[in-house]
């Protein structure tokens, strides 16, 4: 049966402490704050730089045992090698620490920058690179290199599962057909981002699962989702899970602090998520 799990993009943001974080609440209790009332949080530090083995152990201590993680893949790999030559890029992401996460790991996301627009070899070369099992992923972090130190690498799986992997894009090009056709032959996920027009839409699922980042309905990275919003996506998310596809979906409209708001409110549309507790 197809699992619909929707989520924030990060969970530190000074803005959100008296609001959506109750005032006290320390700082170490947000993540199990926030894992308490959402299914699925995608991290973002793992973007900017290489995380620690630690730091996901703890990350999984700390959430519930049906919780899972969507991590954001490095920047290095998207944004300065642009999907070329990454095979040591992608061996010392791998091995900074997911593998601690266990059943945790949710999907990997890769998101392209603006300026970097379709090359079928390329594009295609990347996404085989990708590995789909734990073990795969284990097999490629044992390259990692010099820049990751051996005390900071992880490159053991602790069981076989699916690495799932999603890809956000945002040059034009990227609506061609072929982009999708790629992305579905290696069963990745073309991410459906709601940008407030800014970038182009990815519409439908090129994977056997679907990933939305909702960026903000009228204003990117600010504003909330009206009812009229949230009914729209319910709606869409509700028909790619009626196709047996899992979905998950992330709100990343956080400068305004909507982002939990917003995400609480799609999970009752569709009926998902924990039980919120009472008090935090």
């Amino acid at each position: 049966m197809a699992r619909i799990r929707v989520g924030i993009s990060g969970w530190v943001y000074p803005g959100w402490r008296g609001d959506f974080y109750p005032s006290g609440l320390p700082h170490r209790r947000e993540l199990a704050y926030a894992a308490a009332r959402v299914s699925s949080i995608e991290v973002n530090a793992s973007f900017y730089a290489l995380g620690r083995p630690q730091t996901y152990a703890r990350w999984r201590a700390e959430t519930p045992d049906d919780f899972v993680f969507a991590v954001k893949g490095s920047r290095y790999v998207t944004h300065v090698r642009r999907l070329a030559d990454t095979r040591a890029a992608l061996a010392n992401f791998f091995a900074s620490g997911l593998l601690a996460l266990g059943s945790k790991l949710g999907p990997v996301l890769w998101q392209l920058p603006p300026t970097l627009p379709l090359d079928p070899d390329a594009f295609d070369a990347f996404l085989r690179a990708l590995p789909r099992t734990t073990t795969a992923l284990a097999a490629l972090a044992a390259h990692h290199d010099t820049k990751l130190p051996a005390e900071r690498a992880l490159t053991v799986a602790a069981a076989v599962l699916p690495v799932r992997h999603a890809v956000e894009v945002r040059h034009p090009t990227f609506t061609a057909p072929e982009a999708a056709a790629l992305a579905e032959r290696h069963g990745v996920a073309l991410v459906v981002a709601d940008t407030a027009g800014r970038y182009p839409r990815i519409d439908g699922c090129t994977g056997d699962f679907g990933y939305v980042r909702l960026h903000g309905d009228t204003v990117l990275y600010g504003g909330g989702y009206d009812d009229r919003a949230l009914d729209a996506w319910a709606e869409r998310i509700s028909g790619w899970a009626a196709q047996g596809r899992d979905v998950y979906a992330y709100f990343d409209n956080d400068a305004a602090g909507r982002a939990p708001f917003d995400a609480m409110a799609l999970q009752r549309r569709l009926g998902c998520g924990p039980a919120a507790p009472d008090t935090g």
